[in-house]
């Protein structure tokens, strides 16, 4: 969450219901009034004082059990990634690359994990870089829904295999969620297939629906944990919500 324009002491502290007030939770009154309930909690204790005073840059406050952000100067953004476009800022060979759909951005900004460059959807970008780092790595990849159009009719006993789980050359695969979306008639159709995975091997989707007989015609992530691509359309960009983001930062433990 980017600065709130807000009233602080010489310490840098301001308090904590005007800071919930300034970053939208709801009216100053109203958050009075959660304050009260014993809804609000910041570093695991909860704060019922309405005088009381945090650091809005390094409290972990929530209320009713969701994590606000703290005012930060960073950015958190998600981008709907067209098809054709490389996932990277940088590289000469590459027709078009993220740089070109962020360059009226002053950010420097960082890609959280990666697209194939034959693959649509939402990705994350960022100039904050632990959060970025954090956000990719193994042990805190959040689930990523895949929505794939597929060759040849899927059918139930496909899902189960890959709820079951697929092992490929480099490993075991685990599949969270499969199930068919669309797509139910010939072969020639083809089929539509929602995947919800944890991690992020390179091609894993891809490869993964190879290796039950159904090769990719189409893929596109529209979720990564929290955050929907929803009506985002192809190539534009739009900042995380309070919600998304405090989601997300619980999830990288930050």
């Amino acid at each position: 969450m980017s600065g709130p324009d807000l009233e602080r002491d010489d310490d840098g502290l301001v308090r904590l219901h005007k800071l919930l007030a300034r970053s939208g939770v709801a009216s100053r009154r109203r958050c009075e009034e959660l304050m009260l309930a014993g809804a609000v909690t910041v570093d695991g204790e909860v704060i019922t004082r309405l005088g009381t005073k945090v650091d809005p840059t390094a409290a972990v406050v929530r209320v009713s059990g969701r994590r606000l952000p703290p005012v930060s100067p960073n950015v958190y953004l998600v981008l709907n990634k067209p098809v054709g476009v490389t996932s990277t800022m940088s590289d000469p060979h590459a027709e078009r690359t993220l740089s070109d759909l962020v360059a009226d951005r002053p950010e420097r900004l960082f890609h959280v994990g990666r697209l194939d460059t034959d693959t649509a959807g939402l990705l994350l970008l960022t100039n904050d870089g632990e959060f970025a780092q954090r956000m990719a790595h193994p042990s805190y990849e959040v689930d990523k829904t895949y929505v794939a159009a597929v060759e040849g009719v899927v059918y139930p006993s496909t899902v189960k295999r890959l709820l079951a789980g697929v092992t490929l050359d480099d490993g075991p695969v685990t599949v969270s969620s499969a199930k068919l979306v669309g797509g139910r008639g010939t072969s020639r159709d083809g089929s539509i297939v929602e995947l919800v995975i944890h991690e992020g091997r390179n091609r894993i989707v891809r490869r993964l629906l190879d290796h039950v007989g159904h090769p990719v015609r189409q893929l596109t992530r529209t979720a990564i944990g929290p955050v929907m691509l929803g009506r985002l359309a192809v190539g534009e960009i739009r900042d995380l919500t309070n919600d998304e983001l405090g989601a997300l930062l619980d999830a990288a433990r930050l």
